[in-house]
């Protein structure tokens, strides 16, 4: 063998930043309010803090899961190193779960510590009595701001203290666990995904590709989506990888909190989800304010609308990058970069192709096929099941016999999906959510996302319910905007120049509301449920 055989750990980017950008900087907006900041020098002496207190005091050894429940902060990030670097596991959970599945998931990790902020406390309080692994909690905060409480709580300030700014990160096997996220469940409980040192380095790189999200050292990150969903989609390790400037959020995540960061901190790239960028553009219409900075707007998780796309490029100069990938793809499968061949096409083709989901990034594969397994072609118009592999997806869940998404060697994304010649790919929609009518397919995305485009419309769902000729058809929920009364026969009118008129829904029914999982999805299970027989008992089939 003529190459060196260097482990690919999780200290070592925090050991290059040292080395290589020690003074590049970490801005936090405080869970106690003022805005803290530091170096990734500072950042790296307070993780290895951390590793000290972990070892010394709490006896956490390699292997052990230690829990966070916490907004994106400096201290989350020291935790992101500090657990991984010496050997333990970061699980990071989701506070928008509900309190039972928060319970099952620690139980089922067998969390022997939890790291909280003082915001989600009182959803610890109230399980206490149902995480019987753990062996304590530690607040994230200093002594001034410890709160009263029936539990027997550390503080973080005070567990790192008086621990040495010098350790030495052990040399761990590579494909050794680094990290633990579990899905939002939709469907049963929710299911876990350990990360290894040497899947978390590799989507570190690919995520700073140029034609993934083009992180690099004059990058200033915004991640608003969260560090418990997917790592916040990995930029810690990435922007830290590339001594980019990275800037936290905290609790602040509505439209005014956002912009304060964006303007102050000089941010060139945010990234989140559809539903907070809405929010961004709203405060910023209402105010009359531009981000004069940020050159690109990441969105994942959902599908961005087309008014969206457009109102980032047109009002702010900003160019709306559609990402996608899971949480067990950690997540980054693929990105809509802007390419040449985007800049060249008319503007309005353009912001069609925005929508798309983009092409894989080096290391994944994609393929899509029909329901007998066989491979479809990749043409833009014939739709299958995507299916994905490459170095950071999932082999197995963690603790988890079930395999029905593993075909042979391949993940089942459970999503329908188009990719064409350029391997742009499109997901049409979730496989359990398509509307199968007439022997056809369609798409609820589609949809839902030209819905939503119409102006007294704050948010959609499509479902398909039951027909007696056609199997199924799409009935339209929608969520009027405040102040708006518009008709079910108006909404279809809008819709009947935008998708096929064999698509249009058969009845629109207006809510108050539209049900969510943890990180933001539309939740239809319970909706297709309800309304399952809708139009043959209101006599519209």
């Amino acid at each position: 063998m003529s190459m060196m055989q260097q482990p690919m750990l999780i200290s070592s980017i925090l050991e290059h930043a040292i080395v290589s950008h020690p003074n590049a900087e970490i801005v936090t907006r405080t869970v106690e309010g003022p805005i803290h900041r530091y170096t990734y020098a500072e950042a790296a002496k307070r993780s290895k803090q951390l590793a000290n207190a972990l070892g010394d005091k709490l006896g956490v050894k390699q292997g052990d899961r230690i829990a966070t429940l916490a907004w994106n902060t400096s201290r989350h990030y020291e935790l992101y190193f500090g657990v991984s670097g010496m050997g333990a596991i970061t699980h990071t959970i989701n506070p928008r779960l509900f309190p039972e599945q928060i319970a099952y998931i620690v139980g089922h990790a067998e969390d022997r510590y939890l790291f909280v902020d003082l915001t989600f406390l009182p959803l610890i309080e109230a399980l206490k009595d149902k995480l019987p692994s753990l062996e304590g909690v530690v607040v994230l905060t200093d002594r001034e701001h410890m709160p009263e409480s029936d539990l027997e709580l550390l503080c973080y300030e005070e567990l790192i203290a008086d621990c040495s700014e010098t350790y030495e990160w052990p040399e761990l096997d590579e494909n050794a666990g680094a990290a633990l996220c579990y899905t939002s469940g939709t469907t049963g409980n929710p299911k876990g995904v350990m990360y290894t040192h040497r899947s978390t380095v590799l989507h570190a790189m690919a995520a700073c590709q140029n034609d993934a999200l083009g992180i690099d050292v004059d990058s200033a990150i915004l991640p608003v989506v969260p560090m418990f969903h997917v790592n916040a989609w990995g930029t810690p390790y990435a922007a830290t990888m590339m001594g980019a400037k990275m800037i936290f959020p905290g609790a602040g995540m509505d439209g005014a909190s956002i912009y304060e960061l964006v303007e102050s901190e000089k941010a060139t790239q945010l990234l989140g989800v559809p539903t907070i960028w809405l929010g961004l553009l709203n405060y910023l219409d209402e105010v009359g304010k531009k981000l004069d900075t940020v050159h690109t707007v990441v969105v994942g998780g959902a599908a961005a609308p087309l008014s969206m796309v457009k109102a980032f490029q047109e009002k702010h100069d900003a160019f709306l990058l559609h990402a996608w990938g899971m949480t067990e793809m950690s997540p980054i499968g693929t990105v809509n970069s802007l390419t040449q061949k985007m800049r060249e096409m008319p503007i309005e083709e353009r912001y069609q192709h925005q929508l798309k989901q983009g092409r894989a990034v080096f290391g994944v594969e994609m393929k899509i096929i029909d329901d007998d397994g066989k491979a479809l072609p990749h043409d833009g118009e014939a739709y299958g099941r995507l299916l994905v592999r490459g170095p950071w997806i999932v082999d197995e869940y963690y603790k988890n016999e079930d395999r029905s998404s593993f075909v042979d060697g391949w993940f089942d994304t459970g999503d329908v999906a188009t990719i064409d010649s350029d391997n742009t790919m499109q997901i049409v929609d979730r496989a359990k959510d398509v509307i199968k009518s007439g022997g056809e397919w369609i798409s609820s995305i589609e949809l839902e996302n030209q819905a939503v485009g119409h102006p007294d419309l704050s948010e959609c769902c499509v479902i398909g319910v039951a027909h007696p000729k056609w199997d199924e058809r799409p009935l339209l929920l929608a969520v009027r905007k405040e102040g708006t009364d518009p008709s079910p026969d108006s909404i279809r009118e809008f819709l009947e120049d935008k998708v096929a008129k064999w698509w249009l829904p058969d009845a629109v029914v207006f809510v108050d509301e539209l049900p969510h999982t943890a990180t933001g999805k539309l939740l239809k299970i319970g909706l297709r449920k309800d309304y399952a027989n809708y139009l043959t008992e209101n006599g519209l089939a």
